[in-house]
């Protein structure tokens, strides 16, 4: 018999102490890990705005010299390669694995190394891609497009670390990917079927499957510009034999479809909020999660309305036209049941609610400009110019970031156990909304009267100065707005109020546990009876309630 001095005892109970910093980079823990991801990312989101924040002030004015040509077509390279690569893609990421275990009734994810892989590859790729700037970094737009991109043109090293980058950063998205899809499958709570399932763990599983199929695409389209110009391949080169527009189908079949992986999560999280602050169930669940999944299919049909102006056949453009078109039926589906739910709803305009109509109105406004330049006479006249650039601007800033704001702010108190102030978070999101409409709205003008986009600068004869000084001011104050966030969260943890474990009195599982969430998540997992769980719960424990007072009350003589 055993003793309890014996060394087996001893070893086995004593844990070796290690640094917090330690068990930080070691974690398996998937609240941990969707941490890592939302401090990673929003560092490289700093650093993507401070970069977009040198291009318009050399843009704010004709005739500038702020920065030098070469300078400028680098910072306008990392800008467009960290805010989709670094930052957008693994965000979205970051929320999803914190969030969607406990939406779900998981304890963790289902592969948790695997996980913390993701968010090591996702670093890795950050890395090297800011390492470039020791021998010189990419020149070459986050597009990448080829010829421009090989050796002939661009001998130095950038664009191949650009390509290693973007390797690393999309295996660990590929592996997160099939994370959450096993998660999803095969982890829900007893009793949450398919139609329980709430929007976002739909949204994540639609945006875990489009990067499954779509990034290979990219993969294959790097590996090849990588064999051009380190191995004497002639994939792209068309003096030998090659197709440049080879990577322009590859290219644009992964990157339409991550314009959706950018926002379909977005989605997810703005469909939490409105029903929550609107006193109202959501309109039309099944038909919001179809439309996700049609507007997913869609987008994967759709690449080449990049490629309008180059020479396919006219039968192929009219059918890209077409299919682009088709699009806005389940995205307007989707924006008529997020009205239909706010319909004489009990509106409570707390942060989180006011970020979502902010995203409501800047995504349509987006949508709007994407139908105008699906039409391929439009687009002949508006491509490559800066009413592209803000059309994508108002769908992935408008869209992507105000609906990840909206998520941040709502699901805030759940990651801290901390209120955030109310009056910071208002205003941060009055100076981001006119911020955006100052910088990008004033572009489709500058777009119609001809500035193309990618220029390093313009004479003053051109006219495009006052609106390129406004776009300028706009952006300084959309960076005031997101620095106020910032600060808030800082603030918050330290000063905030308690949270409790349910603020909002929300309808999904994961206000069913502590703020922040124990390690197990839950102690006892509860049987899903409806697609609003909580309110369930709280329906039992009112008649558990009245029940007890009813059995306490002294029987009459």
């Amino acid at each position: 018999m055993t003793t309890s001095t014996s060394p087996e005892v001893v070893v086995r109970d004593i844990k070796p102490k290690r640094h917090s910093w330690i068990d930080w980079i070691t974690t398996t823990d998937h609240k941990k890990i969707g941490i890592l991801y939302l401090f990673t990312t929003f560092i490289f989101f700093m650093v993507g705005g401070t970069e977009a924040l040198l291009l318009r002030i050399q843009l704010g004015a004709a005739d500038n010299t702020f920065l030098d040509p070469q300078t400028y077509n680098q910072i306008f390279t990392l800008h467009g390669t960290t805010m989709i690569f670094l930052f957008l893609v693994p965000v979205f990421a970051g929320m999803a694995n914190y969030f969607l275990p406990l939406v779900i009734g998981a304890r963790d994810v289902a592969f948790p190394r695997l996980n913390m892989l993701s968010w090591w590859l996702l670093v890795f790729g950050g890395l090297m891609l800011y390492g470039s700037m020791i021998w010189g970094p990419p020149e070459a737009g986050w597009t990448a497009y080829a010829p421009l991109s090989e050796n002939t043109f661009l001998p130095g090293k950038g664009i191949d670390a650009f390509i290693i980058a973007v390797h690393l950063i999309g295996i660990g998205t590929i592996v997160g990917a099939i994370n959450f899809i096993v998660t999803i499958k095969n982890m829900r709570a007893p009793g949450m079927s398919w139609s329980r399932m709430p929007l976002f763990a739909w949204s994540v599983l639609i945006y875990a499957v489009l990067i499954l199929i779509a990034t290979p695409a990219v993969a294959a389209a790097l590996a090849m510009l990588l064999v051009d110009r380190q191995f004497g391949g002639t994939f792209f080169d068309p003096a030998q034999g090659g197709n440049a527009l080879l990577w322009q189908h590859l290219f644009w079949f992964y990157s339409h479809p991550a314009v959706y992986i950018m926002v379909l999560p977005a989605f997810g999280m703005v469909s939490e909020v409105i029903p929550v602050f609107a006193r109202k169930r959501i309109f039309g669940k099944t038909a919001m999660a179809a439309s996700m999944a049609l507007i997913a299919l869609l987008g994967l049909l759709v690449w080449a309305h990049h490629m309008f102006t180059t020479p396919l056949p006219t039968v192929v453009l009219i059918i890209f036209m077409l299919t682009t078109m088709v699009i806005a039926v389940p995205t307007g589906v989707k924006v008529f049941n997020w009205l239909a739910t706010l319909w004489r709803g009990a509106i409570i305009y707390k942060t989180p609610m006011i970020f979502a109509l902010g995203f409501l109105a800047l995504f349509v406004m987006g949508g709007i400009t994407g139908v105008m330049l699906s039409l391929v006479p439009l687009d002949w006249q508006t491509h490559d110019t800066y009413f592209v650039v803000a059309h994508f601007h108002f769908t992935m800033f408008g869209g992507g970031v105000f609906g990840l704001f909206a998520g941040l702010y709502f699901w805030f108190p759940k990651m801290s156990g901390r209120m955030f102030n109310e009056g910071l978070g208002k205003l941060s999101f009055v100076f981001m909304f006119v911020g955006l409409l100052l910088t990008f709205l004033v572009q489709h003008s500058l777009g119609l009267s001809g500035m193309v986009r990618r220029i390093y600068e313009y004479p003053e004869s051109a006219g495009y100065a006052t609106e390129n000084l406004i776009s300028t001011i706009g952006s300084f104050v959309l960076a005031v707005g997101v620095l106020l966030t910032i600060i808030n969260v800082l603030y918050s943890l330290k000063h905030g109020r308690k949270a409790g474990p349910d603020p909002w009195q929300g309808d999904t599982l994961e206000w069913f546990t502590e703020s922040p969430p124990p390690e197990n998540n839950f102690d006892e997992i509860p049987v899903v009876k409806s697609s609003e769980p909580m309110q369930d719960i709280r329906k039992q424990i009112e008649l558990e309630s009245k029940r007890d007072v009813t059995d306490a009350e002294p029987s009459s003589p």
